[in-house]
């Protein structure tokens, strides 16, 4: 069995309140997000949700632990999800995790995985590969005496120093797994700090090596020197893109290379070990610019554009703005890197990695409407639109080819669970957003019904989808009319027989069943008072349709 098919009712266009909404779906117009489903951990909850265009919960998963702090749905329906775990060094900063988990659609721990001891701990972000296996952002905690030897002047350090590195897990049984792949930033840094160490050098001559005594945005004495935040991968290319907060910048590796020539400078299909093969946003970090070059502001989420989409190729990265010149307020960037069609990246000597200039970028129209001082992303859709997440607000919006929002929604889950439609929200940030097609193969099988809004007591809506499990080219229609209702409701089935009838209201309670056979009936709704009902419809192949009911 496949999985769904939409069947838009009445109202293709927005969605309708008779009050206005402060959490939860706050605004569909016609024309936003392509069919399918929006993805997301918020991080004070312990629960993962996939939620319909309408803001309807379609699914969850459960866990033990909250979000420490990214979350993938697999293409098997089973989900990615990071956990915090406690660690007496790392845990003073909110972006530790420590611990990965693969739960499958019923909610089973299929794998669970600990990286969390006083010399290393995962953080923010995870990212699965086409073969299985996992690449990991890693906090390293390196002593003073070890910086120190790497050139490190000893007036930019405190306790310890905060490295990073990357690692790439094949797991194994429930609770193991083999690092089959690693590439450490330790091992590839320049500095002019101490000529008596063996990486001395010019550091502008080395842009593909990291500046050991570049600051960036720290404190002086800052243990956590790099923050990395973000991990992807580019299956076409074989290269890993990893983004610096504290550095604003964004770094290209080579992922061919055994995991000895990414402790070097050679091997791999680019010759150049695990140095980088780019960088982009602070060409003052390696001396071939000033600070009126930089471009990025404590950025999130780079990522690379799917083929085949707008802006295909090219790189869209979440610009925090934290910091930027004019004022704190976020952007939605894309630039095209310098990169020929064998994956090489070209740069002038003396000069730093363009582009100078952005393809195309996101501001609101006043600007510091739209800032998320940490945290963030952005996803390019296969409809041109663009999925935003203001990470420290939990909001998320979609945004069309013109800049125009169509579509809107709060997440209205807190560190106390979900909250009061009409209550301010708070503490409901949500470290990143993923918008899945309905052909996303990890729904294959699974029956997505739309229940009841995550919120407590929601405002009645009108916005109506519905979805069921069926043949992905099933040409099946069941249509409910009218709807909303005053009086009876009409259900018919346009090719196969209904078999079964199911009412329940927004606890999920059964109101009525009636058993049918046939192609339509017409229910009376007399016994059933105004409100938001819920209506499954079973069809002689057991197929399952849910579809809103508005009664007025």
């Amino acid at each position: 069995m496949k999985k769904i098919i939409y069947f838009l009712f009445l109202n293709l266009s927005l969605s309708m309140f008779a009050q206005t909404p402060t959490v939860g779906l706050i605004q569909r117009n016609a024309g936003s997000l392509d069919n399918g489903y929006v993805f997301f951990a918020p991080i004070r909850s312990d629960t993962t949700y996939l939620i319909d265009k309408c803001g309807n919960k379609v699914h969850q998963w459960a866990s033990n632990r909250t979000a420490g702090l990214s979350a993938y749905l697999l293409s098997d329906g089973s989900i990615l999800r990071t956990e915090v775990v406690v660690n007496s060094v790392f845990n003073s900063n909110g972006a530790a995790g420590g611990k990965i988990q693969r739960i499958d659609w019923n909610g089973n721990v299929l794998w669970s995985y600990v990286i969390s001891d006083t010399t290393k701990t995962q953080n923010h972000d995870i990212y699965p590969l086409p073969n299985g296996n996992i690449l990991v952002v890693v906090w390293t905690n390196n002593s003073t005496a070890q910086a120190i030897a790497a050139g490190r002047n000893p007036a930019l350090l405190g306790t310890s120093l905060w490295c990073a590195k990357i690692i790439e897990l094949q797991p194994l049984g429930t609770t193991s797994a083999n690092i089959v792949w690693q590439w450490n930033l330790w091992d590839h840094l320049v500095q002019d700090f101490d000529n008596t160490k063996s990486n001395y050098g010019v550091v502008a001559n080395h842009p593909e090596l990291l500046n050991m005594n570049f600051n960036g945005t720290n404190n002086a004495t800052s243990v956590d020197w790099i923050h990395l935040n973000a991990v992807t991968y580019n299956t076409a290319l074989d290269q890993i893109m990893f983004s610096s907060h504290n550095l604003s910048e964004i770094y290209i590796i080579d992922h061919s290379t055994t995991t000895v020539e990414a402790a070097s400078h050679s091997g791999g299909t680019y010759g150049k070990g695990g140095d980088f093969l780019y960088r982009w946003g602070n060409p003052q970090s390696y001396n071939r610019g000033t600070v009126a070059d930089r471009k990025l502001f404590l950025q999130h989420n780079p990522t690379w554009i799917p083929q085949g989409y707008k802006d295909g190729g090219k790189i869209m990265i979440f610009n925090n703005g934290n910091g930027r010149p004019g004022g704190n307020a976020s952007s939605v960037d894309i630039i095209s890197p310098p990169v020929d069609s064998f994956g090489n990246y070209a740069i002038s000597t003396g000069l730093p990695y363009i582009p100078t200039t952005l393809d195309w970028t996101y501001m609101a129209p006043i600007p510091s409407d739209f800032y998320a001082q940490s945290m963030g992303g952005a996803q390019r859709l296969s409809n041109g639109n663009t999925l935003i997440d203001e990470a420290t607000t939990g909001r998320f919006f979609e945004i069309d080819s013109l800049s125009n929002t169509v579509w809107e929604y709060i997440n209205p889950v807190s560190s106390t669970g979900p909250i009061t439609q009409g209550a301010t929200s708070t503490s409901t940030q949500v470290f990143r957003s993923v918008f899945y097609l309905d052909s996303y193969s990890g729904f294959d099988g699974n029956t997505l019904s739309p229940g009841v809004p995550i919120e407590l007591n929601p405002y009645l809506s009108t916005c109506d989808l519905a979805t069921g499990l069926k043949e992905k080219n099933s040409a099946q229609t069941i249509s409910v009319f009218p709807n909303p209702a005053t009086s009876s409701i009409t259900i018919t089935s346009s090719l196969t027989t209904i078999e079964s009838i199911k009412i329940t209201n927004l606890l999920g309670e059964e109101l009525k069943t009636i058993n049918v056979s046939g192609k339509q009936i017409t229910i009376d709704r007399a016994e059933l008072k105004t409100g938001i009902y819920f209506v499954q419809v079973t069809d002689e192949n057991k197929n399952t349709i849910n579809q809103k009911l508005i009664l007025q």
